[in-house]
């Protein structure tokens, strides 16, 4: 079941409603069309998110503990600096902290000290983390990472349009 079949669907669209709203309160200058794009994608983000963490919830994760086994996966050792995690994942050094204890509670990985750096510490994916989730990747993929609705030309296109927005707000370098 998805976030949206939890809710009662809406007769209209809220957002177009708004839309009009701020349009007619101030005018097309107020940018309405750029107010609307922007409540749209906070929309579903919301709705992925909701979607995603009840999937990964279901092998003990949130998808933000998701992320950082499937980021250790992925490098070439199964291991990263914890500020390495934070940089890749793009969230605030307690935040990785946070993930990595929580997961190492799980045992999920494991934090042992850098000894690249003195101070610093190596969150390493134990066996048991991949497996926990190569299982989870299979339900987020089986899916469709809740975008089913879209073709994949469409894909293509909102990824480009999302990354191009991501780039003017200095998220990486091109």
């Amino acid at each position: 079941m998805s976030a949206v079949d939890k809710l009662v669907a809406l007769p209209f669209d809220p957002i177009r409603r708004a839309a009009d709203l701020w349009r007619s309160r101030w005018g097309e200058r107020s940018q309405p069309v750029a107010m609307a794009s922007a409540t749209s994608i906070m929309r579903v983000q919301q709705l992925l998110l909701g979607d995603f963490d009840a999937a990964v919830g279901r092998h003990g994760l949130t998808f933000a503990r998701y992320e950082a086994l499937v980021l250790l996966a992925f490098s070439r050792q199964g291991r990263l600096p914890m500020s390495k995690i934070g940089r890749r994942l793009m969230v605030h050094p307690t935040s990785v902290t946070n993930i990595v204890q929580r997961l190492a509670a799980q045992g999920l990985v494991e934090r042992t000290p850098n000894p690249d750096d003195g101070r610093g510490m190596l969150a390493l994916i134990t066996p048991r983390g991949r497996e926990v989730m190569e299982a989870a990747t299979k339900e987020l993929v089986a899916t469709g990472f809740s975008l089913g609705a879209l073709t994949e030309a469409e894909h293509e296109q909102l990824f480009a349009l999302l990354r191009k927005i991501r780039i003017g707000a200095g998220d990486f370098s091109r």
